[in-house]
């Protein structure tokens, strides 16, 4: 019997694949066919502040979430994680109060800002994201995840400052969406991509990297698609596999795909639980350590210049030259 069952925040889930903050989530009957087609939890749509607050101190959009977050929770047996994007430390910490006590299992901190003024410091970002968990942490009793970006200079350290912070968990990673130019009607407009399986790679390293470093659960997100990116990202040292853009590309029920997919190379490779399979290729456990650094990037640099090199003899033998 293979055993799928994996801790996330401290919380128990069945398997490591959850549902992250999506359109899904707005609907009552999709979180039931999220549950039915094997989601170990789900992480909430988001709620911004900046919506949320309303008129004279009136937050209908809250309102509107909480009694939402409260359906959810009455209709499912899995954990519900809330997603919060604030925008002061006030606004994270109430609404972060009233998510809790609609019962949300656990709290996902959503840092999603793009720092645009020029006085600021990458020092000072730095300290205002691991103040803002702080902050959340002291004022709530449920677990606090923070999504975080890759777009840290150092962020080994920055991890482990939100480490001892006490977060939680640590989302790797939040993607931001850029905006595009409309040439006709000479304007900027948004573009929402849907992620691929290349943008794996990203928070595949870093969980290799970061497993057994930090006590925070670590969930890797973005490029998810099918079950071998589950594999992958458990090999690597992830707690918890996120999945948003291969659901809405192939629907609800591809997380019945997924599962059995991660099922089926588990017992092909001899794996009778996750945990055996966590972290076996993180780069603490890893035989090749630099795999996860400089060295492998030099190692495909030449991979690529054997290739042109060997395309091209290829050609002149073809030619005659």
């Amino acid at each position: 019997m293979i055993d799928l069952k994996t801790n996330y925040l401290g919380l128990n889930l069945r398997t490591p694949v959850v549902p992250s903050a999506s359109p899904f989530t707005h609907e009552l009957d999709n979180i039931r066919r999220l549950e039915d087609a094997g989601a170990a939890a789900i992480v909430f749509h988001s709620v911004f502040e900046e919506r949320a607050k309303g008129a004279a101190g009136i937050p209908p959009e809250l309102e509107v979430y909480l009694n939402q977050l409260r359906k959810a929770k009455g209709a499912v047996a899995i954990p519900v994680i809330a997603n919060l994007r604030g925008s002061t430390r006030e606004g994270w910490q109430e609404f972060g109060r009233q998510i809790e006590q609609a019962g949300a299992d656990a709290l996902e901190c959503n840092l999603y800002h793009v720092p645009s003024e020029q006085e600021t410091s990458s020092a000072e970002l730095e300290q205002g994201y691991v103040d803002t968990v702080k902050a959340v942490k002291s004022t709530l009793k449920i677990p606090v995840a923070a999504k975080i970006s890759p777009f840290f200079t150092g962020l080994m350290n920055v991890a482990r400052r939100f480490d001892d912070a006490g977060v939680s968990g640590l989302v790797l990673f939040n993607r931001f969406y850029q905006p595009d130019i409309n040439l006709d009607a000479m304007e900027i407009q948004p573009s929402v991509l849907l992620s691929t399986t290349q943008d794996l790679r990203l928070p595949l390293t870093w969980i290799g990297i970061l497993h057994g470093r930090v006590r925070a659960s670590l969930a890797g997100t973005s490029g998810v698609q099918g079950a071998e990116d589950v594999v992958k990202l458990l090999l690597a040292g992830a707690d918890a596999v996120m999945v948003c853009s291969t659901l809405l590309r192939n629907g609800i029920d591809h997380l019945r795909k997924i599962e059995s997919g991660l099922s089926e190379w588990m017992e092909k490779h001899k794996y009778s639980s996750v945990g055996e399979m966590k972290g076996k290729l993180s780069q603490l456990r890893c035989p090749d350590p630099t795999a996860f650094e400089r060295a492998q990037y030099m190692n495909a640099v030449k991979g690529v210049q054997n290739v042109v090199m060997t395309g091209k003899e290829a050609w002149r033998f073809l030619s005659g030259n």
